[in-house]
């Protein structure tokens, strides 16, 4: 947290210190914007400004309620949803999602996705890998690998952007940095990082001098407590006040500056979509996070991950899914739109998937319970052959019969659409061993 200094007090522990206004904050975990950026810079700067929008659906989604209805099976399989046709004949998909089955030449529904460990967790959608077998540190999430293989395209915008909610149930959140370690950690805007990323009007130049020689300070403490050689730091300081005083990131994050239609096609949030106490808990429907991811891949993020509501649908599967299956359709449905009416289409990758699929059984409160056999995803933009689908189920959708496509596949793609050259690229882990971005996989032959 950067502070600009006030009057001077003598705390408790008997160092001097004074009262703070604060003008910005990175969320780094108390490591210093200017170490970060300098990690980063290390990296290289990619030169194609081409992103990813993840939008992960925590809690396991229902793939034969969804994406891969099975309307033949016996009814305590096929449940209460029936599949409507979509604009690519012979895809159908579900009732409950007209708006992408509208525009479904513009997607690719993955049916077959294999490999999931059936723990509730987001570890696979945000790092590709199971968490057995981790390097020590972890594996890193795809924003981390992002910030760190190619760095910030503009110096004002972070490369990698959490906006998902926090959620309590802690291995939902999308994991951090792993063994890259804290430079790499994305930015997540909360309510108090928006308030203070804005600065004071009454700040004046020389005002701004002192928060320049107050960053200067901390990091010589910084420097002096770590005992590490930090000579050259003084432009990675400049970039850093650069970031500190640009409007950019705020200005991507304010949704009062888009176009009121635009922002009314997204839809309103609802916070209770599956109940008050859900919504206490970080598992709301926000709508209008789809549309910050748009504007953040506009602005110059790299990879924007975003959550959406929670798929855990032990019991009320279909009173569930009525409610929330229109509004993921209306978000997703609405961020391909745009991005297709701004030219974004070919260099934004949308994902849209969770942890594993459900029971093709339906249990005895009307739900469906954790099944890591088989899963679906769904796939926009990227300059992706969208109007297909990609692999089958059996006729209970209880296991791939056809193409069964891993997680590392699915990451291959996007690290192929971001431009990284999976063959070249390595990541050093903690033990000083070099880790490739995924296991000698290559993306999905069906789509690039």
């Amino acid at each position: 947290m950067l502070t600009l200094l006030g009057q001077q007090r003598r705390l408790c522990d008997g160092l001097p210190r004074r009262d703070f206004l604060k003008i910005g904050s990175l969320g780094l975990g108390g490591l210093a914007l200017p170490q970060m950026l300098q990690a980063e810079a290390a990296a290289g700067v990619g030169r194609s400004h081409k992103s990813v929008i993840m939008i992960y659906l925590s809690g396991g989604p229902p793939h034969q309620d969804m994406f891969d209805l099975k309307p033949d099976a016996p009814v305590e399989v096929r449940g209460e949803f029936q599949p409507i046709s979509t604009n690519v004949p012979g895809i159908q998909i579900c009732e409950h999602m007209p708006r992408i089955a509208a525009m479904m030449d513009k997607f690719v529904a993955i049916r077959s996705l294999v490999g999931a460990q059936g723990g509730h967790s987001s570890i696979q959608c945000a790092t590709g890998h199971a968490p057995q077998g981790a390097p020590r540190g972890g594996w890193p999430s795809i924003g981390a690998v992002v910030s760190k293989v190619q760095g910030p395209l503009n110096p004002t915008i972070p490369p990698a952007v959490d906006v998902s909610q926090k959620m309590a149930h802690d291995p939902y959140n999308i994991p951090g940095p792993g063994f890259l370690g804290l430079a790499h950690t994305p930015f997540r805007p909360d309510n108090e990082t928006l308030a203070n990323m804005s600065l004071h009007q009454d700040v004046t130049m020389d005002r701004l001098g002192d928060r320049k020689n107050l960053l200067l300070g901390l990091d010589r403490l910084r420097q002096q407590a770590a005992a590490a050689d930090q000579r050259g730091l003084d432009p990675f300081v400049e970039q850093a006040m650069g970031v500190l005083t640009s409007n950019s990131l705020m200005q991507a994050l304010d949704l009062t500056r888009e176009d009121p239609k635009i922002r009314a096609r997204y839809g309103e949030d609802d916070l209770n979509a599956l109940g008050p106490a859900l919504g206490r808990l970080g598992y709301g429907a926000l709508m209008s996070r789809f549309l910050t991811a748009r504007r953040l891949v506009e602005a110059g993020a790299r990879l924007v991950t975003c959550s959406f509501a929670d798929f855990d649908w032990h019991g009320k599967n279909f009173d569930h899914g009525r409610k929330v299956l229109p509004l993921l359709d209306q978000g997703v449905s609405a961020l391909v739109q745009d991005l297709h009416e701004r030219g974004l289409d070919r260099d934004v990758t949308v994902i849209v998937w969770g942890e594993f699929g459900r029971t093709p059984k339906i249990n005895d409160k009307g739900g469906r319970d954790h099944w890591p056999g088989v899963a679906c995803a769904l796939l926009a933009g990227g300059g992706l052959r969208t109007g297909q689908v990609i692999g089958s189920t059996d006729a209970t959708a209880s296991e791939a019969v056809d193409r069964p496509v891993q997680f590392q596949e699915v990451f291959a793609t996007l690290y192929h659409n971001l431009g990284i050259n999976l063959d070249a690229t390595t990541m050093t882990d903690l033990s000083g061993r070099p880790q490739y971005l995924v296991d000698h996989t290559a993306p999905l032959r069906e789509l690039i």
